[in-house]
């Protein structure tokens, strides 16, 4: 697991051994799932457990914001 960033009181990470689509994870008062390449090209939230609206905006936010920097980073540690 390797911690991308921190904002907001979250923790965006990258776990190492996981899988494709690229995405991340992102921990705070709660856990989300993000993947960095949705459909129509931008992060779409594929799951969120215990994550307060304002909490998972702030993700989301977050994320659109840095995508490019978070893809780069996922082929950096998944090759």
């Amino acid at each position: 697991m390797v911690t991308i960033h921190r904002a907001h009181g979250l923790r965006i990470i990258i776990f190492t051994d996981d899988h494709e689509p690229a995405h991340v994870h992102v921990f705070g008062a709660g856990h989300a799932k993000i993947n960095l390449m949705g459909s129509d090209g931008f992060p779409e939230l594929v799951w969120a457990d215990d994550m307060k609206a304002n909490d998972l905006r702030r993700a989301m936010r977050e994320v659109q914001v840095r995508q490019q920097q978070f893809l780069a980073k996922w082929r950096e540690i998944h090759g």
